[in-house]
């Protein structure tokens, strides 16, 4: 009987929504464990670091990687699982450009943890404790004490290409199932497509395969930007033409426009189209080609920007730390400055 081939799933930071997307396989996960033999799955089994160090290099056909690398040790478990393999797939949004978690990059670390331990609403921390690195946990009960140590934080968030070298990308916030399953068959089969490629998106923005496309006029402006907390749309009409920010036409098609079907504007989850530089900078070149102001008429123009409160996360929700802004400036300066001279 012929060796199944192995495949590997680890999560870095993350919401846990991609794997959600390994379990909405459903019954066809019953088919996957027939044909491969998962050697590594902490979110599911009982896997340890020292079961993948046990691996030859190269013994792993598939090992697929969700979320941004923030922490220390998901840079280290990365890189090893990157000698591990054959083919490393930076898997879902949040590895293939930074995703929500990369929005954090526009703080620095002490911002981050202020807001998270005293300042948002829902926290209750009295005595105002932080994180800290190493602590001591007793338990008087066995009159033991252990000493427990965090991973340390790195600088900023990165995507899975800017640690270790990707062979392909599989785009959603999360996945779709059959984005997923038909993305595992292509890399279990024996024509693989070119290094890099983005597994189960298209080559033409999300409009051509949206089914408001036939209600968007020929010449779309608006007057003004709309919010969907604040205005449900019209259902069958195309959502920019009511004035609601849709990232359609600067996003990969391929997700079958699942909600634009459920009456919600696309946030961009697909990523950036083919040839595209900047995706944040393609979506303000084309948001601002549809406002329906001469140059004069600044004013104007400022109040309908200002019904957007979060212009960087509306642009960049997926893709900061891909893009050419990736963090905010200071908080890696000597690298930075280090790669604009080698530029």
């Amino acid at each position: 009987m012929a060796e199944k081939p192995k495949i590997a799933w680890y999560w870095c930071a993350s919401c846990g929504g991609c794997e959600e997307s390994l379990v909405d396989l459903a019954e066809r996960l019953l088919t996957l464990f027939e044909t491969v033999e998962i050697v590594f799955c902490p979110v599911a089994m009982d896997f340890k670091k020292e079961d993948v160090e046990k691996l030859p290099d190269n013994s792993i056909a598939v090992t697929f990687i969700n979320g941004g690398i923030r922490l220390k040790e998901h840079e280290e478990m990365v890189k090893l699982l990157r000698r591990k393999s054959k083919i490393v797939v930076a898997y879902g949004a949040c590895s293939a450009w930074g995703g929500i978690p990369g929005l954090a990059n526009l703080y620095t670390l002490d911002e981050i943890l202020e807001r998270k331990y005293l300042e948002v609403p829902t926290i209750d921390n009295p005595k105002e404790f932080l994180p800290a690195k190493k602590t001591v946990v007793s338990i008087p009960e066995v009159n033991m004490k252990f000493e427990l140590e965090l991973t340390e934080p790195l600088p900023v968030l990165r995507p899975l290409d800017k640690v270790v070298d990707v062979d392909y990308y599989i785009p959603g916030c999360p996945p779709t199932p059959d984005v997923f399953w038909n993305a595992l068959q292509t890399l279990l089969g024996n024509n693989l497509p070119p290094r890099g490629a983005v597994l189960g998106a298209l080559w033409k923005s999300l409009c051509d395969e949206c089914p408001l496309n036939e209600t968007k006029p020929e010449k779309l402006l608006v007057k003004e930007f709309r919010r969907v907390d604040r205005t449900t749309p019209e259902p069958n009409k195309c959502l920019l033409a009511q004035g609601f920010i849709c990232m359609g036409p600067v996003t990969r098609g391929g997700c079958k426009a699942l909600c634009i079907k459920s009456n919600m504007p696309c946030t961009g989850c697909f990523g950036i189209l083919e040839g595209v530089v900047d995706y944040g900078g393609k979506a303000i070149s084309y948001i601002g080609s549809i406002l329906d102001y001469s140059p004069m008429q600044e004013e104007e123009i400022r109040k309908a920007y200002d019904k957007i409160p979060d212009w960087v996360g509306v642009i960049y929700r997926y893709t900061l730390p891909a893009s050419k802004l990736r963090h905010k400036v200071g908080l890696e300066f000597p690298k930075l400055i280090k790669e604009m001279v080698e530029l």
